[in-house]
């Protein structure tokens, strides 16, 4: 069975970083790309940032380049996001998802964690 589960959310200042976990089993984590959504209340859910575990190619969404960065952990098969330079408009749940596309399009990852709140206060 595949699972995901986050972590690390929380209630942060403008400004201020956090890092978030997603912790994955069930799978063979080295052939499939894991990717960082979130989504905002009244807005769809966007991809962010993926990875992917075989190769460590990676992509971001414009909005996040350069205070975003994701990384792996194959042995531990986990998959972080460090987020810095938080602003407000970065408040959103996180979900992370596993599955093949490279460019981090929902509809290419088909299994999903539950999602941790990110909450950035100005």
């Amino acid at each position: 069975e595949v699972q995901l589960v986050e972590s690390g959310g929380g209630l942060v200042q403008a400004g201020g970083s956090l890092r978030l976990s997603c912790a994955a089993s069930g799978f063979t984590f080295d052939d499939y790309a894991i990717g960082w959504f979130r989504q905002a209340p009244g807005k769809e859910r966007e991809g962010i940032s993926c990875i992917n575990s075989s190769d460590g190619s990676t992509y971001y969404v414009d909005s996040v380049k350069g205070r975003f960065t994701i990384s792996s952990d194959n042995a531990k098969t986990t998959v972080y996001l460090q987020m810095n330079s938080l602003k407000p408009e970065d408040t959103a749940v996180y979900y992370c998802a596993a599955g093949k596309g490279s460019n981090c399009l929902i509809v290419d990852f088909p299994s999903w964690g539950q999602g941790t709140q990110v909450t950035v206060s100005s």
